[in-house]
């Protein structure tokens, strides 16, 4: 991590305009680290060192978003996360020294929202942070407000409300879970490539895991209770993206 990099200005501090982050982290020198970068920028920064005081922090307190790490005492990182979606959709940005794909993947299927190695610049760091805070943000929330609710067959996608109902089920979804399928709902029936979603969903300003869109999309799949072979609601063609179907439709 390189304390020499800066991106942006820095935010107004001050308790009222800072954005709460916890790190769930036991390096503690990593964590002051991280939390002497980010202060200045307008964050207000606490950390734990252990997964069960993750769970719990995280669980009971407010939090713009969470950094967590992987390896951990008491819980691994993977454990906190499964815990931690059983009650909230805050973002959640992982962090590991592994660089294994596997890790990757496992970490997104759980419902992080974002991945990154502890070999991170600090610049890195900052931008995955505000992306991710900006999607679950009432700035995300007024673009759609207004915006109608989508049915699809016995799917309901209320744009501003932010909610996804499967016949009298509400679907318990990461907001970048939700952001793909409003993504897909607005445009039913077309088909998006995986660059089209990285774009609606996403900054542009860094590169993103290669395959978490496919990963993000299989968790949906899974809430949804599709199967990819016969899908209901969405369709994969090959080397093209995925479309939202209508499962009432006769041309389906």
């Amino acid at each position: 991590m390189k304390l020499s990099d800066t991106s942006g200005s820095p935010a107004s501090p001050g308790a009222g305009s800072a954005t709460r982050v916890l790190v769930i982290d036991d390096d503690v020198k990593l964590t002051h680290l991280i939390t002497d970068y980010l202060e200045p920028m307008g964050y207000a920064v606490e950390s734990v060192h252990t997964g069960p005081d993750g769970v719990q922090r995280a669980t009971e307190e407010e939090w713009s978003a969470i950094i967590l790490d992987v390896m951990l005492p008491g819980m691994d990182g993977f454990e906190v996360l499964k815990n931690i979606r059983k009650q909230s959709d805050v973002p959640v940005l992982m962090l590991t020294a592994r660089g294994d794909e596997a890790d990757r993947i496992v970490g997104l299927e759980i419902g992080a929202d974002d991945y990154l190695p502890k070999t991170f610049s600090t610049r890195e760091l900052l931008a995955r942070l505000r992306a991710v805070v900006r999607r679950s943000s009432n700035l995300v929330k007024s673009k759609t407000e207004n915006e109608p609710e989508i049915t699809v067959g016995d799917l309901r996608v209320n744009l501003g409300a932010r909610t996804a109902v499967l016949g009298d089920q509400r679907l318990v979804l990461t907001p970048v879970e939700f952001d793909l399928l409003a993504s897909l709902a607005r445009g039913v029936g077309r088909v998006k490539t995986r660059e089209q979603l990285l774009d609606e969903i996403r900054d542009r300003n860094y590169d993103v895991f290669d395959r978490s869109i496919d990963v993000h999309i299989s968790a949906i799949r899974r809430k949804l209770g599709d199967d990819p072979k016969t899908p209901r609601y969405i369709r994969t063609l090959r080397a093209a993206g995925y479309m939202l179907i209508n499962p009432d439709a006769e041309t389906f």
